[in-house]
């Protein structure tokens, strides 16, 4: 089962985790549909994250928010219709009407449950559609717990393009206890994942470096599998109250030699979106699983 689950990126970073016998195990919970409890979940969200390379293969992450029903799928298919697009501008436009592979990731920060989808993305009669070929959900480690507020009206998005962090940038990514990480294997397959812990945990060295630690999870390594392949990543950090979205393109890679992995970024482009989106989330309740932030 692993052989068809795994690539080789992904067996050799369990293998540098001494993980391999429990990501063996765990791999059974990955399919290629959708459940119908998986289903379910997905009709009841207002947002998915979805990761994949724009023209020039650079990774971006990207936020897509709808009433719930927005995402439809049916229980036992591979099919999930999305009605929604990127907002105007965004990075990810043009490959998802071009179609191509893709990650996605759906969170409910009020249950601290998450999905997610790898597959290739297109147009769809609702917008996008993802035809799924790995399908599965991850515990609520690291998951910090919000309630959704507010659904305000659509704003028109505001884009400001940098190559740097600027000040702002750097309180958004210092303070912030969430962030979605898009990576790829060296075949194009992209993943997107979650990474939570509390505020600080993702330290900004300088303009262009950010670093954080990879906090134990569930031992499967996609996220880690791929940079072995594939340095390039792109970060997507939500300002939860204010519908502000900083996505961050540029490459990663992970330092093994320590008593604790951790993963360093190197920035290339930096897009702040005013009004990316129209959820408004309140305070959140840590998780209790999140390490000590020293």
């Amino acid at each position: 089962m692993t052989a068809g689950v795994y690539h080789a990126g992904e067996l050799a970073a369990q293998a540098k985790a001494g993980v391999s016998a429990e990501a063996a195990r765990v791999g059974a919970i990955v399919r290629a549909t959708v459940p119908a409890a998986a289903a379910a979940f997905l009709a009841e969200r207002p947002m998915l994250v979805v990761g994949a390379a724009d023209e020039e293969g650079r990774m971006w992450a990207s936020l897509l928010t709808g009433p719930p029903g927005f995402l439809r799928a049916e229980g036992g298919g591979d099919v999930i219709d999305v009605a929604a697009e990127p907002v105007a501008g965004d990075p990810l436009s043009a490959t998802l009407r071009r179609g191509g592979k893709a990650g996605a990731i759906t969170v409910d920060p009020g249950t601290r449950r998450r999905m997610r989808i790898n597959g290739v993305a297109g147009p769809g009669p609702r917008g996008l559609r993802i035809v799924a070929d790995q399908v599965y959900s991850n515990c609520p480690k690291y998951i910090q717990r919000r309630d959704l507020l507010a659904v305000r009206e659509s704003e028109r998005a505001e884009t400001t393009v940098t190559s740097t962090l600027d000040t702002a940038g750097a309180v958004l990514v210092g303070s912030a206890d969430t962030f979605f990480l898009a990576t790829s294997s060296a075949d194009g397959d992209c993943d997107t994942s979650h990474r939570g812990g509390d505020p600080g945990f993702v330290r900004v060295h300088d303009e262009r470096t950010l670093s954080w630690p990879d906090y134990p999870g569930n031992t499967m390594m996609m996220t880690l599998g791929n940079l072995e392949q594939n340095r390039r990543a792109g970060l997507l950090f939500v300002g939860w109250s204010s519908g502000i979205t900083l996505q961050l393109t540029g490459t990663a890679a992970v330092d093994w030699s320590g008593a604790s992995r951790e993963t360093r970024f190197t920035v290339e482009q930096v897009r702040r979106t005013a009004g990316a989106s129209p959820l408004r989330w309140g305070e959140p309740e840590l998780s209790r699983f999140n390490p000590a932030v020293t």
